[in-house]
């Protein structure tokens, strides 16, 4: 504990230079020059002239904020560690709290929400995580679990997708129905990760029940994403004031599908070979470099045809498998997963810490928002433990296959920021107060499966002794 007060102090260190770096507050909102904007150009343009002869480049603030960020995380992350947590859930909250200092009347770190630089890092760490994911999984294995996995991530999508629908309307009424719609694709995801971690800490992650969880938790990612697809193709359709017809719906669809499975085949043929030719240069960090140029090419191809990035990332994933780059591990190089770690380390928590950073805790103090967060949750709890009904294989745990499935994590996160940055009409699809409901949503349904997963496990064993015996 130690530690944690050092570094608390540290942070503070460093937020209170914040503020005197930045400590002008808040940046107006109009774009009316300012006194010192007007100055500068009657000086010949010298943006630093009667300003004591500083030159801070545009890239300061990114610098500070990106070590503010990664502190906070860090910190975070152990704090939530040591309470049997996942480091993800303490990252998200110790964004909350640096993005809420401002209720306190300090202003200094208001940057850090809007400063552009700080957004694009954050979403490369997306592109890579969902990049990570896809690496960590297989098709082969996929497949494998059978049917039960299948309709576990089938009915792990429509439920909770029908049932956030639902309660979205019921609450928001006065909210277009294209925001109905997206509410519920919030809730149809699984966070792999940390199902898995919480599955390997109890040494379970070789049971049946783990693969099927596993492989539907993936499956409901790539429904998830499809869905993300369509809702996005429906809200860019009525922005310019068009609608979007039943055929239209399906050409997305299929655009996603074709995308997704052509992504796999063909990239499955022409991976070995690029990686087999340039296996043939000695120079170092190549197969790092070709794999991330992957990744980005194909979330770029996927953003081309109106997708969101992170299904191409995703699908870079799903297609590069060990055997394609056997000739770098021969020669000593480290595996994909080793080398694109360090750098998601540094990247995927400016992402979580910048998601709480969102949230306002001003709408906390609105009954209907707590009101919508604790019917949200609700929903999204009940919607995957209908899951329970897609085990087919008699003898398995279904209890425990459907809390696996109900941790939305770093996916829902995900899908709520897209919302948050998709306009409708003039206004976000997820305003400030939805967004903070949908944050609310994602902890709860964090939070309870660790400690819910362990007690249906050991459970579980106890059922099968019993029947052995």
């Amino acid at each position: 504990m130690r530690r944690a007060i050092l570094g608390l102090i540290f942070v503070g260190l460093l937020l209170a230079w914040g503020g005197g770096a930045f400590g002008e507050g808040p940046k107006p909102a109009t774009n009316a020059p300012t006194e010192k904007t007007t100055a500068t150009t009657h000086n010949g343009g010298d943006e630093h002239a009667g300003d004591g002869g500083g030159h801070q480049s545009p890239v300061t603030p990114v610098l500070l904020g990106v070590v503010i960020i990664l502190m906070a995380a860090k910190l975070g992350g152990e704090i939530a560690e040591r309470v049997s947590q996942p480091s993800v859930l303490g990252e998200l909250i110790a964004g909350v709290i640096i993005g809420n200092l401002a209720l306190f009347g300090w202003h200094a770190l208001d940057f850090l929400s809007t400063n552009e630089g700080i957004s694009i890092l954050a979403e490369i760490g997306v592109i890579l995580l969902l990049f990570e994911v896809g690496l960590e999984s297989n098709v082969r294995e996929m497949l494998s679990v059978g049917a039960s996995s299948l309709f576990v991530a089938v009915l792990g999508v429509v439920a909770p997708f029908f049932l956030g629908w639902g309660v979205a309307a019921w609450r928001l009424p006065n909210e277009e129905v294209l925001v109905h719609v997206f509410l519920g694709a919030t809730l149809c995801a699984t966070s792999v990760g940390i199902t898995a971690r919480v599955l390997t800490d109890l040494g379970k992650v070789s049971t049946r029940e783990a693969k099927i969880v596993l492989g539907a938790a993936v499956i409901d990612d790539v429904l998830g994403l499809v869905i993300l697809a369509v809702c996005a193709g429906i809200i860019s359709a009525a922005n310019t004031g068009g609608v979007l017809e039943t055929a239209d719906v399906a050409i997305i669809v299929i655009k996603a599908s074709v995308f997704l499975v052509g992504a796999i085949l063909v990239g499955g043929w022409l991976s070995p070979r690029l990686f087999r030719i340039a296996s043939r240069l000695r120079i170092r960090g190549m197969l790092l470099t070709l794999a991330l140029v992957f990744c980005f090419f194909l979330a770029y191809l996927a953003n081309v045809i109106e997708l969101a990035p992170i299904v191409g990332a995703f699908a870079a994933g799903l297609v590069l498998d060990e055997v394609h780059y056997r000739d770098f591990l021969d020669r000593g190089d480290h595996s994909l997963e080793d080398l694109i770690h360090p750098i998601n380390t540094f990247l995927v928590p400016i992402f979580f810490v910048l998601m709480g950073i969102r949230v306002d805790l001003s709408t906390f103090g609105q009954v209907q928002v707590l009101g919508f967060a604790a019917l949200l949750s609700i929903a999204a709890i009940i919607g995957k433990m209908i899951c329970a009904g897609g085990v087919l294989e008699k003898g398995l745990d279904r209890i425990s296959v459907a809390v696996g499935m109900v941790p939305r994590g770093e996916v829902g996160l995900i899908f709520a920021g897209i919302g948050a940055s998709l306009v409708l009409h003039g206004k976000p699809v997820i305003s400030n107060s939805i967004f903070s409901a949908v944050v609310i949503m994602v902890i709860v349904t964090t939070l309870i499966t660790p400690p819910v997963l362990k007690i249906t496990l050991a459970r579980g064993d106890r059922v099968k002794a019993a029947e052995e015996d």
